[in-house]
């Protein structure tokens, strides 16, 4: 199958950093079809040759194992092409369109890797060019608009031009393999489904941390901000894929269909709601690796007095018979103590016991998603000690915790595909079980709005020094149900 994968934006952060060490291990791999050809557009007046230096200079910063030999990079080079595009000028958009018709490939992806703002006039110079045939294929990253009537004009350009099962709308997040993993923990196997269910989960928490700050994208975070750029999408789908029944097949639509109603089952925003279970911070400066780094204000590209979050923390339910009465807690944000991301599902306590056991939670699953990727397991255990004695009904030892940790780096082995990397051979081979439907980024919106519109008319965010776990407004949030961030059990 031959086919031209055309990346708007093609000397741009997002192409050098994810599209294109993504793009290389496929072929790598031998997933990448052969035949193919990968078309960077920008507005740098480059050459080819050009745009395949700039493209292996970039591939110095990649992690060793996943950089190429000077033999393998030359290989994917021949793959690599460069278009100077002004992307506002007609014109232009006809001399794509030429140097796609000389060659007629059997599917065409557009991946608009720009700046949202231009997507509606990129996608309606698309169209005016006659590029939008059968096979095109159109790829729009995150964040889809700024708010819920933007991502609709947005939603509203590309459908005029293309049906729905063309439009690929992109979460990185669903093509992580310890994702993939939990669909498959949930809906491969017949343990977990009996108690994934209020009368046995006590609360589910979400952790997606960085340690990093904004590094180099001050002026765009400065814009979107982290409820934007982390809760809307990636942190929603995590509790679409915990909380959503199971399909009726393993089908786009049929997948997509259980995640819709979990977002509309959510439990909505009042002003009572958002101030005591919605908690906004923005990091000042502290430690990290060891070293002082700048408050965010302070970074490159940042107003001095931006009011933009760079913490989130939320406490929601998801309204129905599963559900019901089960808090669901939400942590995002930058420069927090580590890199971490992972979903803990805490359960309920025995009924009755007939043990002493420690205090906490003491039985948990744990679905790390990064930088580990596996289970873990957390139950309780007696001791083998010859001295404990048992009295009457009741055990006099106290039980203690163990833990059974699957590791999938270790238990399968090799070099793992990475999200992009599964996600662009999906977008090639017309896949979109792993991509979002206009409906759910919809409902998505509609339900963060609420908080967009408050927080924009409200005071500045909560301070928290660099390095930390966010404001301790976040610790007393979870306290008042009388749980605990895991870090502070």
């Amino acid at each position: 199958m031959s086919f031209d994968l055309v990346l708007f934006g093609g000397t741009g952060d997002l192409a050098w950093r994810k599209l294109m060490p993504a793009l290389f291990q496929a072929f790598r791999h031998g997933s990448l079809p052969e035949g193919g050809r990968i078309i960077g557009v920008a507005r740098d007046d480059l050459s080819d040759d050009a745009y395949r230096e700039l493209i292996q200079s970039r591939f110095k910063a990649v992690e060793g194992g996943k950089r190429p030999s000077e033999e393998e990079f030359k290989e994917f080079a021949s793959m690599l092409h460069y278009l100077r595009m002004d992307l506002s000028k007609p014109a232009d958009y006809a001399r794509l369109g030429k140097l796609l018709k000389g060659r007629n490939a059997d599917t065409v992806v557009m991946y608009l890797a720009t700046a949202p703002a231009l997507f509606t006039s990129v996608v309606e110079q698309i169209a005016a060019a006659g590029l939008n045939t059968p096979a095109t294929r159109m790829v729009l990253e995150k964040p889809l608009g700024h708010d819920l009537k933007s991502n609709r004009a947005i939603n509203d350009a590309v459908q005029k031009v293309l049906s729905e099962n063309q439009i690929f709308r992109i979460d990185h997040y669903l093509g992580k393999p310890s994702v993939q993993n939990l669909f498959a923990m949930r809906f491969g196997n017949a343990l977990f489904e009996p108690i994934w269910r209020r009368e046995h989960v006590a609360n589910i928490q979400i952790t997606i941390a960085e340690d990093l700050g904004v590094e180099k994208r001050g002026s765009f975070y400065d814009q979107t901000g982290a409820l934007r750029d982390m809760v809307q999408n990636h942190a929603l789908q995590l509790v679409c894929a915990m909380g959503m029944e199971p399909p009726i097949n393993s089908h786009a639509d049929a997948i997509r269909d259980e995640k819709l109603k979990v977002l509309r089952s959510l439990k909505p925003w009042t002003a009572e709601e958002i101030g005591l279970h919605a908690i906004r911070g923005q990091y000042g400066a502290g430690t990290a690796y060891g070293e002082r780094v700048p408050g965010y204000r302070d970074e490159p590209g940042v107003d001095p007095d931006s009011k933009t979050e760079t913490f989130v923390a939320l406490r929601t339910e998801i309204a129905n018979w599963r559900w019901a009465g089960v808090p669901i807690y939400i942590r995002t944000g930058k420069r927090l103590a580590s890199r971490d991301a992972r979903i803990e599902v805490n359960f309920r306590p025995a009924p009755h016991a007939i043990f002493r056991v420690p205090a906490g939670n003491a039985n948990k699953l744990v679905i790390n998603l990064q930088p580990k990727d596996g289970l873990e397991l957390h139950l309780l255990a007696q001791p083998q000690d010859k001295r404990q004695r048992s009295s009457g009904t009741r055990m006099e030892s106290q039980l203690a915790p163990v833990q059974l940790d699957l590791d999938f780096d270790k238990r399968f082995g090799g070099e793992r595909v990475g999200a992009y990397e599964r996600l662009l051979l999906d977008v090639i081979d017309g896949r979109l079980n792993l991509f979002v439907r206009r409906d759910e980024q919809e409902e998505a919106w509609r339900w963060v709005e609420p908080l967009l519109d408050s927080w924009s008319s409200d005071g500045s965010p909560r301070s928290y020094a660099a390095g930390t776990w966010g404001p301790s407004a976040s610790s007393a949030m979870i306290a008042r149900d009388g749980f605990a961030w895991s870090e502070e059990q």
